[in-house]
């Protein structure tokens, strides 16, 4: 049987990846984003590369009307969804008593409470049918101290770990995907140009990996996938290392 993957943040980043690679794998695709226009552009190239399934939402997901298109979606128990990836995501600078408190609260909202209710919406279809994988884009920075966005990382891994062990014996995996920095949009969409993010250039991970190794871990049955073994050092050691410390070497990147 044909399996079923609704992505979020599908037009750009490790969203676009995961279309990708599922499309390869033959799976029907459900692709969510605001932009319709790169969405259309997405389904375009999948279908030139082999893709015969593909669906599009256009939902903004800041917004209930965008959340609740899809988890109407999530929820259609005549086209269930057998794979949720939650990619959906934003940055804002670190310097947290700056930003406008307006989008800290929309980027808790992304990378937090959406997640939390689309996993709700899809988990009582996945539970009944004994089969299901969840996927969430949480961070490396989830165990380094860095602002609002590596404190809302840290939930998605919390819960991932909680959720793996409740749900995994009942054929639903949850998967916290923690990555280290990686070529894609994410960076230029906070206005750094390559080379300004103060990264030097053998932390950098290619999308496709990322990808590849976190769905060989879901297969596996893991709660947290960390991709490449020099991210799985950083995750490991930071968990132990002084917070203070951690937060000086977390700020040295953009």
């Amino acid at each position: 049987m044909t399996t079923t993957s609704l992505i979020t943040g599908a037009s750009s980043g490790l969203g676009t990846e995961y279309a990708r690679q599922l499309a390869r794998r033959g799976d029907h695709l459900v692709l969510v984003a605001r932009d319709s226009g790169r969405l259309e552009a997405l389904v375009a190239l999948l279908q030139r590369a082999g893709a015969e399934d593909v669906e599009v939402l256009s939902a903004d997901l800041s917004s209930m009307d965008g959340i609740t298109t899809v988890t109407d979606r999530l929820m259609d128990t005549a086209r269930p969804v057998d794979t949720l990836i939650n990619s959906a995501g934003f940055g804002l600078p670190l310097a947290f008593e700056k930003n406008d408190i307006e989008d800290e609260v929309r980027h808790l909202r992304l990378h937090d409470e959406v997640p939390m209710r689309l996993m709700h919406a899809v988990l009582p279809g996945m539970l009944a049918r004994r089969s299901g994988a969840i996927l969430t884009i949480s961070s490396v920075s989830a165990v380094t101290p860095r602002s609002t966005y590596a404190a809302s990382k840290a939930w998605l891994v919390m819960f991932s770990r909680w959720a793996n062990s409740y749900y995994g014996p009942r054929g639903v995996t949850v998967t916290a995907v923690c990555p280290g920095y990686t070529h894609t949009e994410f960076h230029e969409r906070l206005g750094l140009a390559k080379g300004e993010e103060g990264i030097p250039d053998w932390l950098w991970l290619d999308a496709p990996r990322v990808v590849e190794e976190s769905l060989r871990d879901v297969s596996r049955g893991r709660a947290v996938s960390v991709p490449s073994k020099r991210y799985k050092a950083i995750y490991n050691a930071a968990r132990f290392a002084p917070t203070g410390l951690m937060a000086k070497l977390a700020a040295r990147g953009r």
